[in-house]
């Protein structure tokens, strides 16, 4: 019995001396991932980005303004209200850009508010191209055969938002949500075409066919469009003060053509 009990003993000092050289992180101390002590995101920081985004237009009724126009006080005009015929469509297109970010924040415990501004430089629009045709009774015994053609497109090269964010720190991890107000610059070009006869087998002689070809075109350069932003993202605090972002953003522009834009962003900032 003796022997039995010094050979429980023996065993129990050989396992606690075998415990007590394990590796650390078998005891515990070892933490798996990003930490989960809170992070200081307080401060002003800057950082670049890139991204990938679709802009949705409308281009429906986008040379309205011009056709009228270029048909002011004309019995076409007149008879056939052919500047307000229904041209053009929504068009999807893809585009893709870079630029940069800096802001300021403010942190109370795990509440995070700050101001921030953000930049893209790429290629975000698309161009519609319509067409319809007409006959239709006119003044004078007139029988008029019109066709009118549209041609718009809309290219923004530039985007920048002003905006106000509210976040909640988790660990490493910055959830937010933000919202401000938009300021670009795009080529908006309009172009009507308005061609086609006029018929009256009665008239003068010189004046029963008379055919009409009339076109127009607006051209803005470098125009600045106005709007608003909204979206969602997150920071991610990669080691000391540098910190890696994904974020999604809506831009709606109020211009002579209906916009919006949806981009995906990834950045890399640093916070100061």
């Amino acid at each position: 019995m003796r022997r039995l009990l010094l050979a429980a003993v023996m065993l129990g000092v050989l396992s606690s001396a075998h415990a007590a050289d394990m590796p650390d992180f078998l005891r515990g101390s070892f933490t798996d991932g990003f930490s989960h002590t809170r992070v200081n995101w307080e401060g002003f920081y800057i950082g670049g980005q890139g991204g990938l985004g679709t802009s949705d237009m409308n281009f429906t009724g986008a040379t309205r303004s011009v056709a009228a126009h270029l048909l002011v006080n004309t019995a076409v005009e007149a008879g056939g209200g052919v500047a307000e015929w229904p041209l053009g469509g929504k068009v999807s297109v893809h585009g893709n850009g870079f630029g940069g970010f800096a802001g300021y924040n403010e942190q109370w415990d795990d509440i995070v508010i700050g101001a921030e501004l953000s930049y893209m430089h790429g290629k975000f629009g698309g161009t519609s191209t319509d067409s319809m045709s007409r006959v239709f009774g006119a003044s004078g015994g007139y029988t008029d055969s019109v066709t009118y053609e549209s041609t718009a497109s809309m290219n923004i090269s530039d985007m920048a938002t002003a905006r106000l964010r509210a976040g909640y720190s988790v660990g490493s991890f910055l959830p937010y949500v933000f919202g401000g107000v938009a300021l670009g610059q795009a080529d908006i070009i309009r172009t009507a075409h308005i061609f086609g006869n006029q018929v009256n087998a009665n008239a003068a002689p010189g004046f029963t066919n008379i055919p009409f070809d009339l076109s127009a075109t607006d051209a803005k350069n470098s125009h600045f469009i106005y709007g608003y932003s909204g979206g969602l993202g997150m920071d991610v605090m990669l080691m000391s003060c540098l910190f890696l972002r994904a974020e999604w953003e809506y831009v709606r522009f109020t211009s002579p053509i209906d916009t919006n834009v949806n981009t995906v962003r990834v950045g890399l900032g640093y916070k100061f």
